[in-house]
């Protein structure tokens, strides 16, 4: 069930569209987020341990996908009410699901280059669309000043990533640190320029991303392994929002991530 009036969903949506992304504050089960983080640890030493100096997101960072299975396959989280009417509200009512998957810094990491989630739609014209595609965030751990907070530059996403850069270069716009409590969720528009800064703690700082897009748009390195189990359990809407992800009899259990060029 919703939480929030039409009248504060707009207000959300109007805030993504204006400054590229908004913070929809302790909106999910800290609770739940504590089983998220229990269930990925493993998952992320494993992912080290196989990926060797393959740290694809630089220097000690790594991105990993979640497999769709108890408890990252939670319809709570990525078919909530509020979240899905903030979507739908930015790329259509027909969005489509495309992306589970956490990106986590650890101690040794660095200052990513400040960069993009996608190319534009149309570089040739010089101007920007509407959104197309948003990122779902969501912190595993809290996230302070010193393990690695998010840096945005608001605004930017209607920009050329150029002109963008040249207004940050100028001071005209500065990149935010967003400090973000267990159970925050941002909402953004994965064009907007933003990067990830050092996480100077020895204790990895998980963010969770779902990716949510209009229904046309295809990015062959992102997708979702549905178990056909899971899938069976889940409602029409989920279904729904999933209907273009593989659907496999059993996820394999060691994938290699495709999803290397990540910075637009």
């Amino acid at each position: 069930m919703a939480r929030y009036t039409n009248e504060q969903t707009q207000e959300f949506i109007e805030t993504v569209l204006t400054d590229g992304f908004c913070i929809v504050p302790e909106h999910f089960s800290a609770e739940k987020i504590k089983s998220w983080a229990e269930a990925f640890a493993p998952l992320l030493e494993n992912h080290i341990r196989r990926a060797g100096d393959l740290q694809n997101r630089g220097p000690g960072r790594y991105y990993v996908t979640l497999p769709f299975t108890t408890p990252f396959a939670d319809p709570d989280l990525f078919e909530d009410d509020d979240i899905l009417r903030i979507v739908w509200g930015l790329v259509g009512s027909d969005a489509v699901m495309c992306q589970l998957a956490t990106d986590t810094p650890v101690l040794g990491s660095e200052y990513q280059d400040i960069h993009r989630d996608a190319l534009p739609l149309f570089p040739e014209l010089g101007e920007e669309t509407p959104p197309f595609q948003l990122a779902m965030n969501f912190p595993l751990i809290a996230v302070s000043e010193e393990n690695g907070p998010f840096e945005i530059a608001r605004h930017t996403h209607m920009l050329t990533k150029e002109a963008g850069l040249a207004r940050i270069e100028a001071g005209e716009v500065k990149l935010e640190s967003l400090i973000m409590r267990l159970g925050d969720v941002m909402i953004r528009d994965v064009r907007c320029l933003h990067r990830g800064t050092p996480n100077r703690t020895a204790t990895p700082r998980p963010m969770v991303v779902i990716g949510y897009s209009r229904r046309w748009l295809f990015r062959p390195e992102v997708s979702i392994s549905i178990p056909r189990a899971e899938l069976d359990s889940l409602s029409d809407r989920a279904r729904h929002l999933l209907r273009f992800n593989p659907i496999v009899e059993f996820l394999a259990d060691e994938t290699e991530e495709v999803y290397q060029s990540f910075a637009y």
